[in-house]
C-alpha cells in the first residue's frame, strides 16, 4: 500500500472514529432526556397516592345473548392549543364520549346482558413536539404535562368503566405523535403514548383483582391483536398507510389492511384505526369491515391548510357478540 493510501486510509479510521463517539453522545443524550422525563412524570402521577377501588355495578339478572362494549378512545392530541381546544377541552370530551358509551349500553342492557368493556387505546394520545417543525408553537402543555395529563385521564376513563361494568380489558398501540426526537433518532418502541400507557396501568392493575381488571400492554409488532372471545380485531394507528395530496387513503388503507388480512398478519376480522380524525367505515372484499375512528379534538389548522378539512370531535363504540364472533351494532361518540 502506498503512503498515500494508507495516509487515506489513516483519515478515514480518524473520521469514522469522530462519527462513531459523537454518535455514542447523542444516543447517550436522548437515553438521559428520555429516562429523566418518564422518571419526573411517574413520580408526580404516583405521588397523588393509590387510585380508589371501585365496586363493580350489579350483575344484570336479564337474560339473552350476551354481548360485549368495545370502546375506541384514539388520537386525544393533548397538549394541543386552538381556538376550540386545549387541555381542559380535551378531558370534558373523552368525559363526555364515556358518559354516552355507558348511556347506550344501559339502552342495550335493557334487552340483554353487557358485562364486559374492552378499551382501545389507539395511540397520538398527547400532542408531542417534535413531530413537525413548529409544533412547539401550537401547544398549550410541553411533554412533562402532556404524559402526566394523558395518564391521569386514561385513569379516569378505566375507572368509569370499571364503575360500569363487571370487568374491563385495556388494550394499548402507540401513535406517531409520542414519538421521541426526530422519526428514527431513537427505537419505535420508545415512545410517550406507551409511557402514560404505563403510569396509567402502574396505578390500577395492582389495586384491582385480576379478573376485574385485565391490561394488555404493547406487545411491539405491527398492530396489537385483540381478542373480544370469539371476535378477533387488530388494532393499529394509522401512520402505517401513507397519505398523499393530503387526502385521507381510502384506497391505501383498504389495500394494505386487506394484505395484512390475507395472511402477512395473524387472523383477524375487522381493523380499527384512528390518525385521520375522519370516521369513516370500509368493507374488505372478503365481507369484514375497517374501522376509521375520529378525534376529539377541533380546529386543527395544519388540516385545514393542508388537506382543506375540518373534523368534527368524535370516538367510537361497537358492541360485539362474543359467540358468534361479530360486530352486531356500531355507534359514532359524536362530542361537543
Amino acid at each position: 500500500m502506498s503512503l498515500k493510501a494508507e495516509a487515506e486510509l489513516a483519515q478515514l479510521r480518524e473520521q469514522l472514529r469522530v462519527a462513531l463517539r459523537r454518535a455514542s453522545v447523542r444516543e447517550r443524550r436522548f437515553d438521559e432526556l428520555r429516562e429523566a422525563v418518564y422518571q419526573a412524570a411517574k413520580q408526580a402521577h404516583l405521588a397523588h397516592g393509590p387510585a380508589p377501588i371501585l365496586k363493580p355495578p350489579p350483575s344484570p339478572k336479564r337474560g339473552g345473548k350476551e354481548e360485549m362494549a368495545l370502546i375506541h378512545l384514539t388520537d386525544w392530541q393533548l397538549g394541543k392549543k386552538s381556538k376550540t381546544f386545549d387541555v381542559a377541552t380535551c378531558h370534558k370530551r373523552i368525559g363526555q364520549a364515556m358518559q354516552t358509551a355507558v348511556q347506550l349500553t344501559d339502552i342495550q342492557r335493557a334487552h340483554h346482558p353487557v358485562r364486559e368493556c374492552h378499551i382501545m387505546l389507539g395511540g397520538d394520545m398527547i400532542e408531542g413536539l417534535t413531530v413537525f417543525p413548529g409544533q412547539a408553537y401550537e401547544v398549550e402543555a410541553h411533554l412533562f404535562e402532556q404524559q402526566v395529563s394523558a395518564a391521569a385521564l386514561i385513569e379516569t376513563s378505566v375507572q368509569y368503566a370499571l364503575a360500569n361494568f363487571q370487568t374491563v380489558h385495556v388494550w394499548e398501540e402507540i401513535g406517531n405523535h409520542g414519538r421521541i426526537g426526530r422519526k428514527g433518532e431513537l427505537p419505535h418502541g420508545d415512545n410517550h403514548d406507551r409511557m402514560a400507557y404505563h403510569l396509567a396501568r402502574a396505578r390500577l392493575v395492582d389495586v384491582y383483582p385480576e379478573k376485574r381488571l385485565v391490561w394488555h400492554p404493547w406487545a411491539g409488532g405491527l398492530g396489537t391483536p385483540v381478542d373480544v372471545g370469539n371476535y378477533k380485531a387488530l388494532l393499529m394507528h394509522g401512520d402505517e398507510i401513507k397519505s398523499f395530496g393530503g387526502n385521507v387513503p381510502a384506497y391505501g388503507i383498504l389495500k394494505k389492511i386487506t394484505a395484512f388480512a390475507s395472511g402477512v398478519l395473524d387472523p383477524f376480522q375487522d381493523a380499527y384505526m384512528g390518525h385521520f380524525h375522519t370516521p369513516m367505515m370500509l368493507t374488505m372484499p372478503n365481507a369484514n369491515r375497517i374501522w376509521v375512528t375520529g378525534s376529539p379534538e377541533s380546529d386543527n389548522e395544519f388540516a385545514k391548510e393542508f388537506m382543506a378539512a375540518v373534523g368534527r370531535p368524535s370516538q367510537r363504540l361497537n358492541f360485539v357478540e362474543p359467540d358468534k364472533g361479530r360486530v352486531t351494532s356500531e355507534h359514532v361518540l359524536w362530542l361537543t
